[in-house]
């Protein structure tokens, strides 16, 4: 039996995702053509995302409907807000199944071409195993410290366990980037221990051994050929890539 492509996604997969999509009735009076079917057009958009071909660009033969149509939709499920429920939902499953680490986190950015424009490059946390938790945007020329503070609030309340959601981790890592007093206050603030690399000193502080995960989570992303450069004007359509790229590192984990 032939490997699936990684864009055909699984049964188990849909199950998921099905659900979370907004329901579109057909009109009864002047119906117009059939929708495309959202399981192919999902999986014309996750073509677009592993193999980074433009959208003008997919095969037709293939049956995921056209790249425009595969392009609205994925900005009518962005409005809909289905692609934060989606990483939600699984970073909860991760966190039923004991795998989601919240012990520590590491934060860092990733800067990357943006050849058509656009106003933001992306910084991520994971947990203590590599697991992306969040993902926020800004443009290429702000600092990382002052992101640091909106990435650890993007962090979305995680359930799967009993009890109240848990969010926060017990500590945040972070390169000498990070390195500002005012900022490991407002780390503080938030229940949150910083420990986080000074200018000026020796290398050899230990921080390296345990930050390599977010590295691994960006060399993870990238593996979506979409995200290596930025071709998207609209922000909210970019985002959504960088969120559903997320999301199937969950779902892979």
């Amino acid at each position: 039996m032939a490997r699936p492509k990684s864009w055909e996604g699984d049964d188990e997969l849909w199950a998921v995702v099905k659900p979370l999509l907004p329901k579109v009735e057909r009109r009864a009076r002047h119906p117009g053509r059939m929708r495309h079917p959202d399981r192919l057009v999902f999986q014309g958009i996750l073509f677009v995302l592993h193999t980074g071909i433009a959208w003008e660009q997919l095969p037709q033969e293939l049956g995921f409907g056209s790249g425009m149509t595969c392009w609205r939709r994925l900005a009518e499920w962005t409005k809909a807000g289905v692609r934060p429920r989606l990483h939600e939902l699984l970073l909860a499953k991760l966190r039923s199944a004991n795998v989601l680490d919240f012990s520590r986190a590491a934060v860092d950015g990733s800067h990357i071409r943006a050849y058509k424009g656009g106003s933001k490059t992306g910084r991520i946390p994971t947990d203590a195993t590599g697991i992306p938790r969040a993902v926020t945007l800004t443009g290429g020329n702000r600092n990382d410290v002052t992101q640091l503070i909106p990435l650890l609030q993007a962090v979305p309340p995680v359930r799967g366990k009993r009890g109240r959601p848990r969010r926060r981790p017990d500590v945040v890592l972070a390169d000498r980037g990070y390195d500002h007093d005012k900022y490991r206050r407002l780390v503080w603030d938030l229940g949150v221990k910083p420990l986080i690399a000074r200018r000026g000193t020796e290398h050899g502080s230990g921080l390296g051994t345990q930050r390599w995960v977010v590295e691994r989570a960006f060399a993870h992303l990238h593996w979506f050929r979409r995200l290596r450069i930025r071709w998207e004007i609209r922000d909210d359509i970019h985002e959504a890539f960088l969120t559903l790229g997320c999301a199937l590192t969950c779902w892979r984990r």
